[in-house]
């Protein structure tokens, strides 16, 4: 075998690598002794097919096999005769023809093209000055987050007759609803509560029952979307004959404790207790989030080094696709939708070199500190996304177990948060009380 090196440009290497073809054959001759024991052919006892005679039926099957083989391992020795820590997969472009090459005519020739990870000094995190935002929650905060769930658990007592509903007021209703002057299936109900301003019925159904009082009867004509899953009734025109039973207002919820008893809690103070724990978490949470941007900040300030075009392009194409999803889909932020293609390009892929140089500085200093995740974190972190689909937990966890790129997605997460962790633990940490508003107050994303 012959490595030799054609070109070197920045962080990437072009070598030219030649394989004899009698290196191929030599090995090709070995792979066949080895399968020969397991091949079984009519005409011959199970195991004693003659080498010559499984050559001349499957030799160049084999060979791709080998050939195959051969590229991974050749690769592999100059990544490593070169010390080069590939920052992607390898390009290799075959010279030789492939045909010849597999019927033993040619030597193997193929170019290898490999970018490598960028040699820099991290910096020391002893270094580093940081300040932490912080905020307790006192009890008026507190008394608000248990009113929200009380808003959450709204109830309706019912008005005066003469009460004409307003939006945010419930009817209970009956209907008939007809196409044409002929009744439908799932278009006749009764007594059915509607809260007015859902939007939980056809589009024009519930504004025209505003001002509507018990007792009063109408016809309530609307139009069915097109789309619609009833797809028999798309866009059509349709009646409701619709009688109003009461008309019902909205009835603030008692916070005591059968409140509390609702949400499996033995009384009121249970209640607060488990709030003030989850909002105490939601406020650590932020506090570590706003920490972490202040890190990864000052990381992206202090590291200036060449980066691999191949890994930019890749994290820039996984950006830019979802960037154009969301366009499409008419759901940019209101800046970018401002913004020309070019422009918005042009900022994405600064964000795209932004997280490889982000991505390679945490790498380097959770290796430097020996980093490692264990199977059980990664075990915690398989259960914790398989929870999120319901009955499908088994299957998402052999997905995992037979993906190894899709573990490798688990796993960058969980080791991005420990080099943090290191990070927070080494630096100079100066914790500092805020307001809620200024905790809770939007970066500008960069």
């Amino acid at each position: 075998m012959n490595i030799k090196e054609l070109k070197a440009e920045g962080l990437s290497k072009t070598f030219a690598i030649t394989v004899p073809k009698e290196d191929l054959d030599s090995k090709l001759e070995a792979k066949i002794k080895e399968m020969q024991p397991q091949v079984s052919l009519k005409g011959f006892r199970p195991g004693k097919v003659p080498v010559s005679h499984i050559r001349k039926m499957f030799g160049q099957s084999i060979m791709k096999d080998v050939v195959e083989e051969t590229v991974n391992e050749t690769t592999q020795q100059a990544i490593n005769d070169n010390k080069i820590r590939p920052a992607g997969q390898p390009q290799v472009d075959l010279r030789a023809n492939g045909e010849e090459v597999t019927q033993g005519k040619a030597d193997l020739e193929y170019q290898l093209t490999v970018e490598s990870i960028p040699e820099f000094e991290p910096v020391d995190p002893e270094t580093l000055k940081f300040t932490r935002l912080t905020h307790e929650a006192d009890e008026k905060e507190l008394e608000e987050e248990v009113a929200k769930l009380g808003e959450g658990q709204k109830s309706y007592k019912k008005k005066a007759k003469t009460a004409k509903a307003k939006k945010g007021d419930a009817v209970l209703i009956d209907f008939i609803g007809t196409v044409d002057g002929e009744a439908f299936d799932g278009g006749t109900m009764e007594g059915h509560q509607l809260v007015l301003g859902s939007g939980t019925f056809i589009p024009g159904f519930e504004d025209q029952l505003i001002g509507a009082k018990a007792g009063d009867e109408l016809d309530v004509k609307v139009t069915f979307p097109d789309p619609y899953q009833a797809a028999d009734l798309a866009g059509k025109d349709a009646v409701f004959a619709t009688r109003v039973i009461e008309v019902q207002g909205e009835k603030d919820a008692v916070i005591d404790d059968e409140f509390a008893q609702k949400f499996g809690l033995a009384d009121l103070e249970a209640l607060k207790a488990a709030v003030k724990d989850q909002y105490s978490s939601q406020l650590d949470m932020q506090s570590r989030m706003k920490l972490k941007r202040a890190i990864l900040d000052e990381l992206d300030k202090k590291h200036k080094f060449d980066l691999p075009p191949q890994m930019v392009e890749a994290e820039f194409s996984n950006i830019w696709s979802q960037v154009q999803s969301e366009k499409e889909a008419g759901q940019l932020d209101e800046d970018d939708a401002k913004k020309t293609d070019k422009q918005l390009e042009k900022d994405y892929r600064k964000i795209a070199e932004r997280r490889v140089r982000l991505g390679l500085v945490l790498a380097e200093m959770g290796q430097r500190q020996e980093i490692q995740i264990s199977n059980e974190e990664l075990q915690q972190a398989m259960i914790a996304e398989a929870r999120q689909y319901p009955g499908q937990e088994q299957q998402v966890i052999e997905f995992y177990q037979k993906n190894p790129q899709a573990i490798a997605q688990l796993r960058a997460p969980i080791y991005e948060e420990k080099v943090v962790d290191l990070i927070i633990e080494k630096a100079k940490v100066t914790d500092k009380k805020v307001t809620k508003d200024v905790l809770f107050e939007e970066d500008e994303m960069i």
